[in-house]
């Protein structure tokens, strides 16, 4: 079942990558593709509910299944095994769950695209590696989906090859998580190494058991967080992430809400037996994740683009994630995982419904009272911001309230610093959010005669998922998931000096989200005026964040441009052409030039011969008369 589960998503996408794409059009239509494309994902979430339930009935004790051998060394076998716990069990739902619902809005988004068979086989090789990555046993073969998952965000990424601004932002993604992989792979040969085993759940007993293992924990850790930081954009690897809209909207929120980007904090949460041995490793994740949700809130404030406010929100969110695992909350971590699936998509859906409607338009500043013209997209998009806003009962109030609170008082490295820069990031959370739900559908139309003339509802395949997630923003805060993972990822302990301190702050945590709505609502309810004021007089401010504190062309000018040197100069023009070409040709020209002068002495002329004996001769007498 768990095979099958991984296998379905890779049969789809090897019948719409061998059947719909092909030299010359398509052997089969668009009816098969989209039954192909969506049905597969889908049959592979009824099998996941299935092994949930099976789960439940062996009393959650994890199902393995190994599908093969892939090699044995010495007496330590390499196998492909599937491994089904608590933990996985979420993330699968998660993956193929909101994964399905993305790929059903995508056959309206993508309706009219000449290359939807191939962009579906693309979804559904994603959805391969990411569930490879979720229920692999092994770090080995969590890394081949690991590097799977990389592989297919560049393709979708870079899905519109024909603008050469979409094939560079594919080409970021990838080259960018590759660095932080080296880290991973550093990780992996010391813990190899030091326990001679790769199955995750062999390397957390070790860790947890009797005798440490003789490997520094903190070091490892760092290592696998330095892989977690690339694939999950943490500063200072964030870089690739916002250019990553360049591809289709429904890609965005494939990566962006419940699979790749949350693979670092499902790595780190896997490997807790190590983290909670490693006090060092666990205070860098929590400082450079509350850095990172900061840092991309305070960006979001100006954006202009819609998905580029989304965008660094997401790299918010997960700076949010990173904070909890950091102080030891692996579990409300992964709760966050949940929520933000749920109103991520839904945002990113909704963001798409709303280019569709405005026939790719995606500048903020040329959108504008849109809610009574899609209306369905409006109330699931405003759902979906109150809920990353954390207004309460929403879904995201109640993961990120817990955030906040282990932040505060965690024994295991909590503290009053990290939860007042979580707590400023949520006030800018709620204040961007509204201005962005403000500048797309309230207010005066700023469109175009044209464009709003053709503004339209999207169709029902796209807005019956937005419906669907926006349901599940509005009541997922009330599963238990901390609690349901407590066995696997316990709960870290709080100061008992603190504990008086939890009403007042979940009190103060929505007086901000309320605070940063009404600023929003102040700013960009009226006219533009106040907006327009307030960039005026804080100029450089405004300029540093919108063009993203120039981290972009920092990396150019620092490592971009003396590498492109290094390259050029040492590599190809010395290296290259002078050492190894010129050597070459060197020896090419000496052997022509020594031919040529033994072709002209061996010319078959009887008059040179005599020349060259009278040469000869008069040459001995003239050195014997000097000699002897």
């Amino acid at each position: 079942m768990l095979t099958a589960i991984v296998l379905l998503p890779l049969l789809g996408f090897l019948l719409n990558g061998v059947l719909a794409t092909r030299l010359g059009g398509n052997l089969v239509g668009k009816r098969f593709v989209t039954a192909v494309g969506c049905g597969l994902p889908l049959l592979a979430f009824a099998l996941v509910v299935q092994a949930f339930f099976t789960l439940q009935a062996q009393a959650w004790q994890p199902l393995v299944e190994v599908a093969y051998r892939w090699a044995l060394i010495g007496d330590q076998p390499f196998e492909i095994a599937f491994y089904f716990d608590r933990l996985t069990a979420v993330m699968a739902l998660i993956v193929t769950g909101v994964g399905s619902v993305i790929h059903v809005y995508s056959v309206g988004y993508m309706a009219h695209d000449k290359g939807y068979g191939r962009f579906f086989a693309y979804l559904n090789l994603f959805l391969f590696f990411m569930l490879l990555l979720v229920l692999g046993r092994s770090l080995l073969v969590l890394f081949v989906g690991w590097e799977g998952v990389g592989l297919a965000s560049y393709l979708l990424i870079g899905f519109w090859f024909d603008d050469l601004a979409n094939a560079r932002a594919g080409k970021k993604a990838f080259i960018t998580n590759r660095i932080g992989d080296a880290g991973f792979l550093l990780g992996m040969f010391l813990l190899y190494f030091a326990l001679g085993t790769l199955d995750m759940d062999r390397i957390n007993a070790a860790f947890n058991g009797a005798t440490a293992p003789t490997v520094s924990a903190s070091l490892v850790g760092i290592l696998l967080f330095v892989g977690a930081s690339g694939k999950s954009a943490q500063i200072p690897l964030h870089v690739w992430l916002p250019d990553a809209m360049a591809g289709p909207t429904p890609v965005s929120a494939l990566i962006h809400a419940a699979t790749m980007v949350t693979a670092g904090v499902y790595l780190v949460a896997r490997m807790s037996g190590i983290y909670l041995h490693a006090p060092e490793a666990s205070a860098v994740i929590a400082v450079m994740g509350v850095a990172t949700a900061f840092f991309a809130a305070t960006v979001a404030l100006v954006q202009t683009d819609i998905k580029k406010v989304l965008a660094y929100s997401t790299l918010s969110q997960l700076g949010y994630m990173f904070l909890a695992l950091g102080v030891g909350a692996y579990g409300v971590a992964i709760f966050h995982v949940v929520t933000h699936a749920f109103f991520k998509a839904c945002l990113f859906l909704g963001a798409g419904s709303v280019i569709h409607a405005l026939g790719g338009e995606q500048d903020v500043r040329r959108m504008g009272g849109l809610a009574k013209k899609i209306p369905l997209t409006f109330w699931t998009f405003a759902i979906a911001t109150a809920a990353i806003a954390g207004i309460p009962p929403l879904a995201g109030f109640f993961s990120k309230d817990e955030i906040l609170w282990y932040a505060f008082a965690s024994e295991r490295g909590g503290s009053p610093l990290l939860w007042l820069v979580g707590a400023a990031t949520a006030l800018m959370t709620a204040f961007y959010m509204f201005r962005l739900l403000w500048l797309t559908f309230l207010g005066k139309s700023r469109m175009t005669h044209e464009v709003e003339h053709h503004v339209h509802e999207s169709p029902a395949n796209m807005t019956g998922g937005l419906v669907l997630l926006a349901v599940l923003s509005a009541v997922g805060g009330f599963i238990a998931l901390p609690h349901f993972l407590e066995p696997l990822l316990p709960l870290p302990a709080v100061h008992e000096s603190l504990e008086h301190y939890e009403t007042p702050l979940l009190v103060l945590s929505v007086v901000l989200a309320l605070a940063g709505l009404g600023a929003a609502a102040f700013l960009y309810g009226g006219s533009s005026a106040r907006v327009d004021a307030l960039a005026a007089r804080f100029a450089t401010p405004h300029r540093w964040l919108l063009h993203k504190y120039y981290i972009d062309e920092l990396y150019e000018r620092v490592i971009g441009k003396p590498l492109v040197w290094i390259s050029d100069y040492v590599f190809l023009r010395f290296g290259d052409r002078f050492l190894l070409d010129g050597t070459l040709n060197g020896l090419g020209a000496l052997g022509r030039l020594s031919g040529g002068v033994l072709g002209r002495v061996q010319a078959g002329r009887l008059n040179l011969y005599v020349w060259f004996v009278l040469v000869g001769i008069v040459g001995a007498l003239l050195w014997s008369w000097h000699h002897v």
